[in-house]
């Protein structure tokens, strides 16, 4: 089994649903953007990311959307980093029923370390990988 120890509630609205009545799939990346976003906020201890020292980008991401999300499920989104590498990592994250545990989607996004004054990659930062390593509680 998985371990993820980050885990965030997300608050479904309205105009998440489609026609059908579940949430659209556009949808479901907006959710993990904000997972990925209090993920790094927590390995970061809390501390403001500012936009200016931001040195990673998406570089691919794949979803596999396994069963439909309603307006009244209670919904949170996990996260952790599968692996890591020199100049990129993966996240796994996926989309939880709160109240049964069913995993309703699942993503891997690969981020890469960038170097915007260049516009080229880089190698993570060691503040990342300490970062990510000592939240996940293994060297990767």
């Amino acid at each position: 089994m998985e371990k993820y120890k980050h885990s965030i509630p997300v608050q479904l609205r309205f105009n998440d649903t489609d026609a059908l009545g579940h949430v659209n799939n556009s949808v479901y990346l907006s959710f993990y953007d904000l997972g990925k976003t209090a993920y790094f906020q927590t390995i970061n201890k809390g501390e403001k990311v500012e936009q200016k020292d931001v040195d990673i980008v998406v570089a691919h991401i794949d979803v596999d959307f396994i069963a439909p999300v309603f307006l009244t499920d209670e919904i949170a989104v996990q996260t952790r980093v599968d692996s890591i590498g020199n100049k990129s990592f993966s996240l796994k994250q996926r989309i939880v029923d709160m109240n049964t545990g069913q995993e309703k989607c699942v993503c891997r996004t690969v981020m890469v370390g960038f170097d915007f004054k260049n516009n080229c990659t880089k190698p993570i930062s060691e503040k990342w990988r300490q970062s990510i390593e000592e939240y996940e509680e293994h060297a990767f």
